[in-house]
């Protein structure tokens, strides 16, 4: 069995978990990444890695600015003098695609894809491999960052055209917050 055929053989399964996905979202598809989803979001960063469970105060910010395209993205985690605050700016790079930058403002930046309400971005950083998901609903998100670092990856299969190499990565902390879109 080739590897076309490994995933036709499991295409029904794929549409199935996708129509039940998609059927238990609670969103608007018809909402439009940046303009419908600008407000200021709170809640609790819950952190499980190898050393167990922590909890974070987090707020999301992200609103227009006065630049054609260009939009604060804000994180803050913690309260006090732990509060760290981290200033981005989303640019536009083509939104009738779902393509957009975060610029962190130090010279890095990062290829966004937007698909309906969820924002994601996956990059790699001193050997790690983050993905980070934002999924706006209407009155709150849902965010979420999975690390894996990359020198640990666990290669299986028997590379062969009927079963390919795969070469997977063992997920060492998930950051994962509900924040509640604070009312104006």
């Amino acid at each position: 069995m080739n590897f076309k055929t490994l995933i036709y053989k499991h295409l029904n399964l794929i549409i199935i978990l996708l129509f039940v996905t998609s059927s238990n979202a609670q969103t608007d598809t018809s909402a439009s990444f940046p303009q419908d989803f600008f407000g200021k979001y709170t809640g609790i960063l819950h952190i499980s890695s190898e050393k167990g469970m922590s909890e974070v105060p987090m707020e999301f910010h992200l609103a227009p600015t006065d630049s054609v395209g260009k939009f604060d993205h804000i994180l803050i985690y913690g309260e006090g003098e732990t509060r760290q605050e981290r200033r981005y700016t989303i640019r536009t790079k083509d939104a009738a695609k779902g393509q957009f930058v975060i610029d962190e403002n130090n010279g890095i930046l990062l290829d966004t894809q937007v698909v309906e309400n969820r924002l994601y971005t996956l990059f790699e950083v001193g050997g790690n491999l983050l993905t980070n998901y934002i999924t706006f609903y209407k009155d709150h998100l849902i965010f979420e960052i999975i690390f894996a670092n990359t020198s640990e990856k666990i290669k299986s299969g028997k590379s062969t055209e009927e079963i390919p190499e795969v070469i997977s990565y063992p997920i060492k902390i998930v950051q994962r917050a509900v924040l509640n879109k604070v009312k104006s």
